[in-house]
């Protein structure tokens, strides 16, 4: 599978952002995807998961209430939608799918890493 993360930016603090993932080359439908981000100088994180149906989703606390992960499973498309954007938000961000089930993803779970997109948030 191939992915595509696209819809980064350069935004203010406090505004939004919906990023989207393009996955070719084989279904993501049955897979739990997920939305990574590494900030300059750090290690990769996980931000938020989506299940394969999408009815249960998961995010990490500093998200929480601001990010919502949803997914087209026809379109074989996943999104962010980040609202109420801070500075630390500032990352390249990644999806990936896993056959792990939608919670907090850990790295080792992620078998393809596409092309991030960057995030860049001003005070």
């Amino acid at each position: 599978v191939q992915l595509q993360a696209s819809g980064g930016g350069v935004v203010q603090a406090g505004g939004s952002l919906r990023l989207s993932c393009a996955a070719s080359g084989r279904t993501i439908s049955r897979y739990t995807m997920g939305w990574f981000r590494q900030a300059p100088g750090k290690e990769r994180v996980f931000v938020a998961s989506i299940s394969w149906s999408g009815s249960s989703t998961y995010y990490t606390d500093s998200v929480k209430g601001r990010f919502t992960i949803s997914r087209d499973n026809g379109k074989n498309m996943a999104y962010l939608q980040m609202n109420s954007l801070k500075p630390e938000d500032t990352a390249v961000y990644y999806c990936a799918p896993t056959t792990s089930p939608a919670g907090l993803l850990r790295l080792d779970s992620i078998d393809v890493w596409g092309q991030g997109t960057q995030v860049t948030v001003s005070s």
